[in-house]
């Protein structure tokens, strides 16, 4: 075959992470516990100290506390939160966040970028927090201090340069505040372009974009009270021992309520398996099981999966006929699309057998009530819209919308995603939101819509992106395809990033670039010399206030909203007619704005004062009213095609370690599934690991395919035999996302496809050999049949 193109990701340096000391252990069979107290203990008193640690648990998720950076599971009612109202991974969160270890001037004066450059993703964040604005100069070798002023002169200067507001993008991480969002929001469409990348992009547009086309609304329609009530729970690609630990708190109390769960996932993971309560006795001591049902399906294979459970809901009439009659449309088209369902493709694809799928089929039939819940394992395939379509089918033929203790419940991985969303972080805003802009600041919003992550990136690669600025988050460490997104990212007259600690982001910069520190969700907000307060939104659409009891490590720090408003000023001028001083001022100006902007938001500012907040509408939730042209439902017809893999490849995920929240690095260990001490591992079913030749702890590269002729590499991974479907290998990210091709991305939503990966599990070769833009290609590996593309959805 004709040689590829080679592009190679930067290996970790051993200085930072020696992975010849990686302890493989056995997994766990349970989680949380005392294990998770002692460790979450551990880690918040090691960085914050006794008192801060005291000052921050005990505020976190409470009424009248802060919101956890972490994820965005709901908080209970008032009046039944625990006094410790957080997880393992959540303190972790905050004692990042809250370290006493701070990085100044003198750090940066020490290192210079190239030398920051060459350290792991987990060294960087351990650093400290940033103290003061820096900035790197073009052709300079090293960060500096810059004034505020200063610093927000040279942005506005770059900004207003531009041939065109399109040549500028601006980026969101799912930390920011609702206030910061919709201010941001509003600068950037005052300044003329819908360019709004977030990392909602990368996590969950594919849901936002099924759940629009089919129920009319873009979010999930349960409660934490439908959880409870739930008779029924479909876990759905979804890891939350890890990455929504205070979910298996509801998941127990649905069970105490006679609700069975079933698991559907490549990989058994702990938290599913047995759950150990902290908050009680019984809990610490034997745990609950939880899932009734593991079903270990092919990675890939969900479509397949819940167009066969909607087949046997028809055959076997397990519908609701009322509802059906009443609420919805396309039934007839979709009984007669899987009426010839394919069960050989349906095997083929999901890995099952039709006994297996029978099964869940038959407990789903025989619920009154159930809820699926899912998150990044369903939204970052090629085919995940319409995987989301088949959830949304099987939940309407039995009328599980709109009615207590069922409905669809993507679960959100960033705190407040949702929230920024709501706010207007959209790069496809609708015309009625820009008409309220329009209506309430008198001026016109750009209409075209903008740029997505994945278009950004293109973007800056192709030059037609001079300015970068990030709001949070670490958006080169997120992205795919680490080589050209860092190439690309290089591209930009400026970068900007607004930050509280170190990441990969800052290294790979544009010719000019900006660290902008800025205040944690743990912190005092004094801005405009008065205690201010934020509000978030969490994956149930409850809104609630969040108020840091911290006082902050540098006088230097601002509020997002002080920045943004800032530099609108500075950018915009005194004559914009948006009131910038004043929302800078007292964000109860920017409360009584959104109000009058935002769908659902009416009294926004007094709702938000009452205990837990206020939750907004959701038609489908709250009436079954559908906001589709139709007025009802949509049940759709997809078709059902398979991931054929050739021989010798195999479909990779990235997903997270048990030690880590997207791409902040807490620790070393995955603590459930037996890694200690390292993070360049793949998980490989232990018959693939013999047919290949290999053996437990060899070292091996990763090389990924795809039909754009690139080979995308990966190098020195240990092999860990793991248990999951055959063919389907797991590592964690985001080492692994330089295999993710920049333009594999989900149909209809544009999603990054993080999840199915078809990859080569090679035998090391010289570093070097075929990298960057030099043709050559890999030594074959055993069992590495090197044959032609690999076949994708068929």
């Amino acid at each position: 075959m004709p040689a590829r193109l080679r592009n190679e990701s930067r290996q970790v340096p051993a200085r930072d992470i020696d992975e010849t000391e990686v302890e493989i252990e056995s997994t766990s069979h349970a989680a949380a516990g005392a294990t998770a107290v002692a460790v979450a203990m551990r880690r918040a008193i090691g960085q914050m100290g006794v008192r801060r640690t005291a000052s921050t648990l005990t505020r976190l998720n409470q009424v009248d506390g802060f919101d956890c950076q972490g994820c965005a599971w709901p908080d209970p009612a008032p009046g039944h939160r625990h006094a410790a109202e957080f997880c393992e991974n959540g303190a972790k969160a905050v004692a990042e966040e809250a370290t006493r270890q701070l990085l100044d001037r003198e750090f940066f004066a020490s290192h210079s970028v190239e030398d920051l450059a060459g350290r792991s993703e987990f060294w960087l964040g351990k650093q400290g927090r940033i103290t003061e604005p820096m900035v790197l100069r073009p052709g300079a070798t090293h960060y500096t201090p810059i004034s505020w002023d200063d610093a927000f002169s040279t942005i506005a200067g770059h900004l207003q340069r531009l041939d065109h507001p399109d040549q500028a993008t601006f980026y969101t991480s799912g930390k920011t505040s609702n206030e910061a969002a919709f201010v941001y929001q509003l600068f950037v469409r005052a300044f003329g372009t819908n360019n709004l990348p977030d990392c909602s992009n990368m996590c969950h547009e594919s849901s936002g974009s099924a759940l629009g086309q089919t129920i009319g609304i873009g979010k999930g329609s349960v409660s934490l009270e439908d959880i409870h009530q739930a008779k029924l729970l479909l876990v759905v690609g979804q890891n939350p021992g890890t990455n929504h630990p205070r979910m298996l708190s509801a998941l127990e109390e649905a069970k105490s309520n006679g609700a069975k769960i079933i698991s559907i996932n490549p990989l058994q993971e702990a938290g599913l398996v047995r759950f150990k309560n902290p908050q009680h006795a019984k809990g610490l001591a034997v745990g609950t099981a939880l899932a009734d049902l593991h079903v270990p399906i092919r990675l890939n294979g969900d479509l397949a999966l819940f167009q066969a459970i909607g087949a046997l809901l028809i055959e076997w009439d397990a519908l609701d006929h009322d509802f059906l009659a009443e609420y919805t449309t396309g039934l007839t088209e979709y009984a007669a699309h899987v009426a010839d369902l394919d069960w050989g493709k349906v095997e083929a694809s999901t890995g099952l057998t039709r006994e297996q799928v029978t099964e869940v089929a038959r407990m789903v039939a025989d619920s009154p009530a159930t809820i699926t819940c899912w998150a990044m394992g369903i939204t970052q395939h090629h085919n995940a819209v319409g995987t989301i379509k088949e959830i949304v089918n099987v939940a309407l033929l039995q009328g599980n919308i709109g009615k207590p203790g069922a409905g669809v419940c993507p679960v959100r991985g960033h705190s407040n995603v949702q929230g920024d969303r709501t706010m207007g972080i959209w790069e496809r805003v609708p015309d009625h939101f820009l008409d309220a802009i329009r209506d309430e600041f008198g001026f016109e919003p750009p209409r075209e819509h903008g740029l997505d992550t994945v278009g950004s990136i293109q973007a800056l690669r192709d030059g037609k992106i001079r300015v970068f600025f990030g709001m949070g988050g670490n958006f080169v460490g997120a992205a795919p395809d680490t080589v050209a997104t860092e190439s690309a990212m290089r591209n930009a007259a400026l970068t900007v990033h607004v930050s509280t600690k170190l990441n990969r982001s800052h290294v790979v910069h544009g010719g000019e670039a900006l660290i902008l520190p800025a205040l944690g969700r743990s912190e005092k907000d004094l801005t405009g010399g008065r205690a201010q307060r934020v509000t978030v939104e969490d994956s149930m659409s409850a809104v609630h206030s969040s108020r840091g009891p911290l006082d902050p490590p540098s006088e230097h720090l601002r509020s997002e909203v002080d920045i943004v408003c800032s530099l609108a000023l500075a950018t915009l001028g005194e004559e914009s007619p948006v009131p910038w001083a004043a929302f800078r001022e007292d964000y109860t100006e920017i409360r009584r704005r959104i109000a009058r902007v935002v769908p659902g938001c009416a009294s926004y500012d007094e709702k938000v004062d009452q205990p837990g907040g206020f939750v907004l509408p959701h038609p489908p939730r709250d009436n079954r009213i559908f906001e589709t042209p139709s007025g009802k439902a949509v049940i759709t017809s997809t078709p059902l095609d398979v991931l054929d893999v050739p021989r010798g490849r195999f479909l990779l995920q990235t997903m997270r370690s048990h030690d880590q929240f997207n791409t902040t690095i807490y620790g070393l260990d995955d603590r459930y599934r037996g890694v200690k001490g390292g993070r360049r591992v793949i998980f490989v079913n232990p018959e693939d690991i013999r047919d290949l030749g290999y053996a437990e702890g060899d070292i091996i590269d990763l090389v990924s395919e795809w039909h754009d002729g690139v080979e995308r590499m990966a190098r020195s991974f240990r092999v860990v035999p793991y248990d999951q479907p055959r063919g389907c290998v797991a590592a964690y990210y985001p080492e692994a996302n330089a295999l993710v091709p920049l333009d594999s991305t989900a149909e209809k939503s544009n999603q990054p496809v993080y999840k199915s990966v078809v990859v080569r599990l090679d035998r090391p070769q010289e570093a070097g050999q075929g990298e960057g833009d030099s043709h050559g290609s890999a030594d074959q590996g055993a069992g590495s049949h090197r044959e032609d593309h690999p076949h994708h959805l068929s």
